[in-house]
């Protein structure tokens, strides 16, 4: 039997092995109020108003929405997460999900955060990868007036300048310790400056093997294209690409500042372009592994079967260490520990960060699992079939 065929992501048994029946009824009451769009959205309002009020929220939401989606408050915390998940073969990535005040102390002191987290992954098999947005270290606005070849005034080039600086700290950290790192993707309006000093730092430091990946959004209609390009230019330029594929995080906002501003969308018209440019992407890196490593960042069941089935037509072992699997942290385990039980490598994105800091992201998780079509349901089926499964068990 084949590798491919052995894995299947139905199988609950695998999926929620590290749970006991207790953390299992646990997500089951969580997935079951997410479940709920009007749950959702109202419990959103009423915990951003506590919070902005100093209510005293965290003891409801650190247990709850917090624990399931997140390592902890800080990296020390997190240790539980990452020594939780290497126990079924599962790798780390710790995210640091505070989004910052978009100021020059802010920006050091999310670099600084970023360092240790590198410093965390350095000899370290259970973090495979470091993971940073460029905005937490360089303000938004002059990323933008970047793009949009806007003339900068003498502070402006000096703040991007350090800006340029805090990238290259954690890349040449990085480079020195041997640890890969993923640069997220960001809005269309922003991502060309955060392409070009990704590709900088690619040159710089993937000579040898791909260290710096930049992130592909397969939403966008244009891509694939880039990724293309981007390989070509690393063939020139004579060193490895790092890429992430991702479906995208930010369509509603692209689509509203698109029709407000006057200018064509960038994403897919559909979510179908936008599921066949991505396994198209998957394609591309397989029959190109000789310059790529890449990451298939995805919760959708489809587009991982493809990849191993992929894998194996071009001979690539599923440790092969060019190639990863990676999904959020307290969703779709079914994917990871069933890929992982395979021999496939993957590693879960593990945010962390004060409660109050991380509430933004803990907010558009919720959202997006009740928009991700079918992606809440999906979880609170599984989890549902397990719990019968070890009811049955039982008897």
């Amino acid at each position: 039997m084949n590798p491919v065929t052995k894995v299947s992501f139905d199988d609950t048994a695998v999926a929620f092995s590290s749970k006991s029946d207790a953390a299992l009824y646990k997500m089951y009451l969580l997935f079951k109020s997410m479940n709920s769009n009007t749950f959702v959205k109202l419990g959103g309002t009423l915990l951003n108003t506590a919070l902005a009020l100093h209510l005293p929220v965290k003891f409801i939401i650190k247990p709850t929405i917090f624990d399931h989606f997140c390592g902890g408050e800080t990296i020390e915390e997190s240790e539980r997460a990452i020594r939780e998940l290497s126990k079924y073969h599962i790798g780390t990535i710790l995210d640091y999900s505070v989004e910052g005040e978009g100021n020059e102390k802010s920006f050091d002191a999310t670099r600084d955060e970023l360092l240790r987290t590198v410093e965390k992954a350095h000899g370290n098999t259970n973090i495979p990868f470091s993971v940073f947005k460029i905005t937490g270290l360089i303000d938004i606005k002059l990323l933008e007036k970047v793009q949009n070849r806007q003339e900068l005034s003498s502070g402006e080039r000096a703040a991007f300048e350090r800006g340029r600086n805090r990238v290259n700290d954690i890349c040449q950290r990085c480079y020195e310790r041997r640890v890969r790192v993923f640069i997220d993707a960001e809005e269309s309006w922003i991502q060309e400056t955060i392409d070009q000093l990704t590709y900088e730092m690619m040159e710089r430091y993937n000579q040898e093997k791909a260290y710096i990946y930049n992130t592909y959004q397969l939403y966008r209609h244009d891509r694939l294209e880039v990724l293309m390009r981007d390989y070509e230019n690393a063939v020139k330029g004579g060193y490895y690409l790092g890429a992430k594929l991702v479906r995208g995080a930010y369509m509603e906002k692209e689509r509203k500042r698109a029709q407000e501003q006057g200018y064509p969308s960038p994403i897919n018209p559909t979510k179908q372009a936008s599921d066949a440019l991505f396994n198209n992407a998957l394609r591309f890196c397989v029959e190109h592994i000789e310059r790529i490593a890449f990451c298939n960042g995805t919760h959708n069941e489809t587009s991982c079967y493809l990849l191993m089935e992929l894998m194996e037509e071009h001979h690539i072992a599923p440790a092969d260490e060019r190639v990863y699997f990676a999904q959020l942290f307290g969703m779709s385990d079914n994917l990871s520990y069933n890929l992982a039980y395979a021999g496939y490598n993957v590693a879960k994105y593990v945010p962390y960060g004060p409660v109050e800091t991380v509430m933004p992201y803990l907010l558009r998780r919720a959202n997006e699992n009740t928009a991700i079509a079918g992606q809440s349901s999906r979880e609170f089926g599984l989890i549902k079939s397990e719990m019968e499964r070890r009811k049955k068990e039982k008897h």
